[in-house]
């Protein structure tokens, strides 16, 4: 076996297909669409190339057939952040079952980085946005994943494991029915908040979607960044973030709280749109965004996901969680979406007080993926993600 770079056109398109020919027999797998996975290694469309980089390969056999790909990316704002050790990454490996293979490839990632000064590797993460591309499935392969999250085969957790990957941190997914109660603990939490005057709930109207950058930036600064190795989202990233989902963006689903119109929470979600991407085959030509424009108005997607909910710390333990979310759900309750199913994307085992939240809405947890960290010095102690208090 030998490993290329991927350079030409013909390799890219290798790097698109050989997912295609290794889940062609298994249904809950959904192809993501071409434009998305490339537009990661776009240096005019992936504003992360300003202050990192990235390489991909593709191994072929000795026939000259594919049979592994991966790529390797070094964030700068992530390197050092939270970390005992300059640490980068490796993400959209896939490989048939073959650990000498899949050695390889890994091999290629740690070399790479090492040369770069790295003496950690995270896998399999983005090279971009931590809400897309993250993390290993290890259960729930029963599902079908949501759009630009991660699907893989079983057997890849052995091979991370083998390698000497160990888990840095899990990534759970909560699933409920739209419809049905919350536990009575966050409902009367709620009520507490809603008396106070200074508090108000409610979505984002597409009128008003101009301030959804500052909003969003905002509250992410307060309630995520400047924790662990999380670095603050720039006006250019929020701007980045709210046109990327412009297209699929259902204002009934962008919840925010107020306190004295600041905002200090959101709770963000989707229409999952690979319910209606799984009929397009990885790509948005003519014939994929007919189809996608009539299930759209056809609303056959029935089911929504969270992307995002943050809190700004001087409002936690109040009580404004359980009212972001009991506003919500009174108000899908009363006919307001047409979705019957949600799931909470992304909720790290590291973020006790947020698994507690979603536990009160009476989700159980459906799917979960692992974030894995390899040191490249075996000798040095390995550290999980801190847990956030």
């Amino acid at each position: 076996m030998h490993i290329r770079e991927v350079v030409t056109e013909a390799d890219k398109k290798e790097f698109l297909q050989l997912p295609v020919r290794l889940y062609k027999n298994t249904p809950t797998w959904i192809r993501p669409l071409d434009k998305d996975v490339e537009g990661v290694f776009d240096n005019k469309k992936n504003k992360t190339f300003n202050h990192g980089e990235c390489i991909r390969w593709i191994l072929l056999n000795e026939q000259g057939k594919t049979v592994g790909r991966v790529a390797s990316f070094i964030n700068q704002k992530t390197v050092n952040k939270g970390n005992d050790q300059p640490t980068g990454g490796l993400g959209f490996f896939e490989c048939i079952d073959d650990k000498t293979a899949a050695f390889i490839l890994f091999d290629q990632c740690k070399s790479w980085l090492q040369q770069k000064g790295m003496e950690a590797m995270d896998g399999p993460i983005n090279f971009g946005n931590r809400d897309r591309w993250w993390g290993l499935l290890i259960d729930g392969f029963d599902r079908e994943p949501n759009y630009q999250c991660n699907y893989n085969f079983p057997y890849y957790q052995q091979f991370y494991e083998a390698y000497g990957f160990q888990v840095y941190f899990y990534q759970l997914t909560f699933g409920r029915p739209i419809q049905g109660p919350i536990d009575s603990r966050l409902l009367e939490k709620s009520i507490l908040v809603e008396k106070d005057p200074n508090y108000r709930f409610g979505y984002i109207k597409k009128s008003e979607w101009g301030k959804l950058p500052g909003y969003i930036r905002t509250v992410y600064n307060k309630a995520w960044a400047k924790r662990g190795e999380i670095p603050e989202l720039t006006e250019a990233q929020a701007k980045h973030l709210v046109k990327q989902m412009m297209p699929i963006m259902d204002e009934k689903l962008l919840w925010f709280g107020f306190y004295n119109d600041e905002p200090i929470a959101f709770f963000l979600s989707l229409p999952e749109v690979n319910q209606v991407f799984k009929y397009v085959n990885g790509k948005m030509d003519l014939i994929g965004k007919l189809k996608f424009v009539w299930h759209k108005l056809m609303k056959t997607n029935k089911k929504a996901f969270g992307i995002l909910f943050g809190l700004a710390p001087g409002h936690q333990g109040k009580g404004v969680d359980g009212a972001i979310i009991e506003n919500f759900r009174k108000f899908a309750h009363g006919g307001g979406i047409s979705y019957t199913y949600y799931e909470m994307n992304w909720i790290g085992d590291f973020n006790p007080k947020m698994i507690r939240v979603v536990e009160q809405i009476n989700a159980p947890v459906v799917k979960k993926h692992a974030t894995y960290r390899k040191l490249f010095d075996e000798s040095k102690p390995f550290k999980r993600m801190p847990i956030i208090n």
